[in-house]
């Protein structure tokens, strides 16, 4: 449970979100226009498409903000 708490604080910390959108804006977009840009061309985005559009954001979303926390962590 303690690691869960651990997980919460890291990912609603004010001071990690802007390098964690950042992150997120580029390395999600990246990754939206490679596996879905041609179903947005093509107009074949479907509800789960988008889902998994949006999945391919908050991936990076999250990675940003673990390897932040780990990293203020090892610091302490």
């Amino acid at each position: 449970m303690k690691t869960i708490n651990h997980f919460y604080a890291a990912w609603t910390d004010p001071s990690l979100k802007p390098t964690a959108i950042c992150v997120a804006l580029v390395v999600g977009t990246t990754l939206f226009i490679l596996n879905h840009g041609a179903a947005v061309l093509e107009g074949k985005m479907n509800r789960n498409r988008w889902l998994a559009g949006l999945v391919t954001y908050l991936v990076p979303y999250t990675v940003s903000i673990h390897g932040q926390h780990v990293a203020r962590s090892k610091q302490r």
